[in-house]
């Protein structure tokens, strides 16, 4: 294991952090930064794997809210009704992904043209979200409906097309479902819990007999990483998002997708 890896372990840890939770795909801008920096790792495991850094900078900034909810839990009916929300909308993400694992992780996940493609598609669709002028319905995630915690779930099974975004398509669905800005990013974040921690499990234990001691390090170090990065997203963007919109970030990711065809279409 050179000291090039660990740096590129390092780099691709910051980047995962930085853009788990805003809109831009955190998988398609690792997987592509990967490729042009000629990183490889064992059964695509490592993508997935430092996902758990990110998960570890909700609790950590959630942490009092988390406690409270577990507290308030058998009491109070806005806990209960967002516990269960969360649930319905993991369910749809947790069959399909479960089921096209093999096809994601060695279909999709090696495909960096379709990751640009769907950077690009993303940004337009994000962009005509963000000036989408209709009145919010909802503003409290623990008052959602159950239709339109299933409906976000089922939009967040388009985020297994790398390029598409986890946190994008999410509050995509959320939006056009009627909830206002700052309530759909803050219910992906609740939902990225179960969600990316199911993927983390499951992606370890279909690579359990593929990975060794020696990816340890590089794992540990994009895990690293991609948690400090993470817990200062997670701290800003709630208010960032409620002042500004999702616009910077549509336009981030036309931008980089077209780079990215441009890239492969010079470098291969």
């Amino acid at each position: 294991m050179s000291e090039q890896t660990i740096v590129g372990a390092a780099l691709l840890g910051i980047l995962e952090g930085l853009t788990e939770f805003i809109p831009v795909s955190s998988t398609g801008h690792i997987l592509l930064a990967g490729h042009f920096m000629g990183f490889e790792s064992t059964g695509k495991a490592f993508e997935v794997l430092i996902q758990l850094g990110a998960i570890l900078a909700i609790l950590t900034v959630y942490f009092a809210r988390l406690r409270n909810m577990l507290v308030t839990l058998p009491s109070s009916i806005a806990t209960q009704n967002l516990v269960l929300g969360i649930l319905i909308a993991f369910l749809p993400a947790a069959v399909i992904g479960a089921l096209a694992h093999s096809f994601i992780k060695e279909v999709l996940f090696e495909s960096p043209i379709l990751i640009c493609i769907m950077l690009v598609l993303g940004g337009f669709v994000l962009l005509w979200v963000d000036r989408w002028a209709v009145n919010p319905k909802y503003t409290d995630i623990t008052r959602y409906p159950t239709s339109v915690y299933f409906g976000i779930g089922l939009f967040q099974c388009l985020a297994m097309i790398p390029g598409t975004s986890r946190s994008g398509s999410t509050i995509v669905g959320a939006l056009l479902l009627g909830a206002d800005k700052r309530s759909a990013a803050e219910f992906s974040f609740f939902l990225a819990m179960p969600t990316m921690a199911g993927a983390f499990a499951y992606d370890l234990y279909k690579n359990r007999d593929i990975l060794s001691v020696s990816d340890l390090p590089i794992i540990a170090t994009g895990f690293i990483c991609a948690f400090i990065a993470a817990v200062l997203v997670v701290r800003k963007l709630l208010d960032f998002v409620s002042k500004r919109g999702y616009a910077m970030f549509a336009w981030w990711r036309i931008i980089v997708g077209a780079l990215g065809l441009i890239g492969l279409l010079v470098w291969g």
